[in-house]
Parts: C-alpha cells; sequence; structure tokens
C-alpha cells in the first residue's frame, strides 16, 4: 500500500494471527494519531485483509496520519483456525488491540462481518478502553446480530451504507440504527463493495477522522 507497510504476527485465541500495519508518513520527531485496528468482510465468502474496502480504510487512516493495522481473522490466509461465526473472531480482534494498541489513541473500523465483529470489540472495550474513532462499513445488520453501540461512542462513530447495497439492504441496517438514533451516511447509488465510489468512501473517512 505504501513504503511503511509492515508485516507481522499476532498470538490469538486459536494461534498466530497475520496482520500488516501500514504507517504514516511523518515529519522528524513526529508520531501518529493512533492505532487504527479494522476487520475485513466474511471469510467464508473470500473476505481478507487485502479486500478492496478494507484497504480504502487503511489508506484514509494513514492519510490523516494514524498507523493502521489490517488482519486476517482465523483460518484465512496464514491465520491459524477455523471460521467461528463472529465469536472466535471477535476473540481474534481483541488480541490484535491487546497487542498492537495496548495505549495511546486506539479507532475501531470494520467492514461487512468486520463491522459487525467490531461493533462487539467497541462494546466490550468501551468500559476500559473507549475508541477515539469508529467506522463501519456495509455493516451486516441483516445476517448477524450486531451489538448496540455505547451512545457516548456516537459522536464518534461513522457508519455508512450503500442506497442500492444487496447483501446487507440499507432497510435492514435501518432497523439496528433506528432504535439507537444512530445516523447512517448513506451513498447514493452505492453497492456493497462500492464499486466505483471508493475514492468518495474515502473522502468519507478522512472528513470524519479530521472532525472533531
Amino acid at each position: 500500500m505504501n513504503v511503511h507497510t509492515q508485516r507481522f504476527t499476532v498470538d490469538g485465541p486459536a494461534g498466530q494471527i497475520e496482520a500488516v500495519r501500514d504507517e504514516p508518513t511523518l515529519a522528524p520527531g513526529a508520531v501518529s494519531r493512533g492505532v487504527a485496528v479494522i476487520a475485513h468482510p466474511h471469510p467464508l465468502f473470500g473476505g481478507t485483509m487485502d479486500n478492496k474496502v478494507v484497504q480504502t480504510m487503511a489508506r484514509a487512516f494513514v492519510q490523516c496520519g494514524w498507523s493502521a493495522i489490517r488482519f486476517n481473522f482465523r483460518g484465512v490466509g496464514a491465520s491459524v483456525g477455523t471460521h467461528d461465526d463472529g465469536h472466535g473472531e471477535l476473540g481474534d480482534l481483541l488480541a490484535v488491540v491487546a497487542d498492537s494498541a495496548p495505549q495511546g489513541e486506539l479507532a475501531l473500523a470494520g467492514f461487512s462481518f468486520g463491522a459487525f465483529v467490531t461493533s462487539h470489540a467497541l462494546q466490550a472495550l468501551w468500559p476500559s478502553r473507549p475508541a477515539q474513532k469508529v467506522v463501519l462499513i456495509g455493516t451486516a445488520a441483516s445476517r448477524f446480530s450486531v451489538a448496540t453501540l455505547p451512545p457516548d461512542a456516537h459522536d464518534r462513530t461513522l457508519v455508512v451504507h450503500g442506497e442500492l447495497d444487496d447483501t446487507v439492504p440499507l432497510a435492514d441496517a435501518m432497523n439496528w440504527a433506528r432504535p439507537q438514533t444512530l445516523p447512517i451516511t448513506v451513498v447514493p447509488g452505492g453497492t456493497h463493495f462500492f464499486h466505483g465510489q471508493l475514492p468518495l468512501l474515502r473522502s468519507l473517512v478522512v472528513r470524519h477522522l479530521n472532525s472533531h
């Protein structure tokens, strides 16, 4: 993705987790704004840390001065284990946070199945480790029980959904968001994978990360 990409592994609950860290280009003596951990879409449908939407989010975080970590859930790529319907994957995400972002500013992001897992990670971490920024794209609300977000996290959260998403219908995402009065940014004409609209998606994430 950029010249500051590093591959590494994390010890997870099922074994080693394959991960990649993308670092921003910083002025001498400067430090990153924090660490963003980004979760990929459904492993049984080809989802990996190299998914285009996941890479787009990572680029947005790096552009805004964050270190971005993408990782493969258990059973994907070189990550050990087998798919666990989100339960074990939550453990994988939390292990990456504990290993690679034990302190400092934290951001959490996910796409589709990854957004579902990220919602539960946010809920689990919030009492002791609240995230400063949250990005949920194409949240898989029709297929999984997405967690209710902590009310104090709403102002820190960007939820984006495609108007024409035929994998996770917009109506299902709205049904999840409505009881929380959680706003959703709808991309007109957008599909689940935002074909032809990744630059727009990136700009929406950058705008959110640069907001106060």
